[in-house]
Formats: structure tokens, sequence, C-alpha cells
């Protein structure tokens, strides 16, 4: 993944859609995981197709320079990520700040799962932006504001609870709250441990309950 030139088709399709499906979420799939795990600029395309145990010649098929497959994997990682959010914070069973607190449990198991050498896919683009297309900004932004409107949402429930107060200004809050949850993923990936997790959930929630 070293040209970022748009770069001839090679090679041939399978014939079957549904291998040419399989094949292509294997890709996005290995791009993934990568990418969870270390920068786009250090993400050759020889290592992700070893991962995937696809030829390199067909990655063209799927798509057209390594950007556009940037672009697939943040788009691949959104509906995964908003999917794990909507599991949680809409899990009405729960008081609204519990669900919040649901979140933020699973993603310390998932972390601890993988040993902490993988964070967020989002937060790992945003720390080399200046280095990636333009566009990928504004792709990103997007990202987050849709995370953030989901916080907004489940601040909102726990509002009408009661568990905060009526004046809390909730879409700085939920800025907030990913402003600081990006930087407690890098912190627990650098020490290898929740830790930094549960300080800034703790704080967060404090926070919030104090908001004057």
């Amino acid at each position: 993944m070293n040209d970022p030139t748009v770069k001839p088709r090679r090679g041939r399709p399978p014939k079957d859609p549904r291998a040419h499906a399989d094949t292509r979420e294997l890709l996005i799939r290995a791009g993934l995981e990568m990418l969870t795990g270390q920068s786009f600029a250090a993400t050759g395309l020889d290592a992700m197709l070893k991962r995937a145990g696809i030829p390199k010649g067909s990655f063209y098929h799927y798509f057209e320079s390594k950007e556009a497959f940037g672009r697939e994997l943040m788009a691949a990682y959104d509906g995964y990520f908003c999917a794990k959010l909507d599991r949680w914070l809409l899990d009405e069973t729960r008081p609204a700040l519990e669900r919040l607190g649901a979140f933020v449990e699973d993603a310390k198991s998932g972390m601890a799962r993988h040993d902490f050498t993988r964070g967020c896919l989002v937060g790992n683009l945003g720390v080399e932006v200046d280095v990636l297309p333009e566009d990928f900004r504004e792709r990103l932004e997007d990202v987050l504001q849709g995370w953030q409107a989901r916080v907004v949402a489940c601040l909102r429930d726990a509002r009408r609870e009661g568990a905060i107060p009526k004046h809390a200004d909730l879409d700085a809050q939920a800025a907030f709250f990913w402003i600081g949850w990006e930087g407690a993923v890098l912190r627990a990936r650098l020490v290898r441990d929740a830790a930094p997790l549960d300080t800034f959930f703790r704080g967060f929630i404090a926070g919030l309950k104090s908001t004057q």
C-alpha cells in the first residue's frame, strides 16, 4: 500500500457473486483488524492481503486505490460501531447512565481480549489526519458527530430520569465524552490496562451529575 494513485484493475474477479462479496468482506475485515492496531501509513498492501489470504492482483477489482479502501474501511467501522452503541445505549431495560456504563465495560472487554493492541480506527486515523487525503478529515468528523448524537439521546433519557441536572448542556457533554474517550483509549493501549478508561468514565459521570 505504498502507491496512493489509482491503478488499473488486474486479475479476474470470482464469477459467483457470493464469492465476490465474500472476497470483498475478507479484505475489509483484514483492513479493519490492521487499522485498529496501526496507522494507515504503516499498513502495507502485501501484509494486509497476506492476512486476508487473497492474491495481490485481486485487490484492484474491489478498490481502485489505497485511499478508496480507507474510505470503505471508515464506513464499515462506523456501521459496526454504531450497531455496538445502539446495542447498549438503546437498552431500555437499564437506566440511561447504566447503558453508557455497559458500553464502557464492553469496550474494556474488547480491548483486553486483544491484549490492548487494538484501539479505535477513527481515533487512529485522527492522529495522522494531517498526512491523509483532505476528505478523510470531514469523513472522520461526520462519524464522530454520529456517535455524539447517540450519546446525546442517551443523556436526554438520563435527564428525564432525573439522573443529571435539567440544565445540563447535553451536546457539550456528549462532545466531551468522545474527546475524553478517544484519549483514554490511547492511554489504555499505552499502559496495556483498562485503568485509563475507568478513570475517564468515573470523572465523566461525576462531572455530569455536578453540572452547574
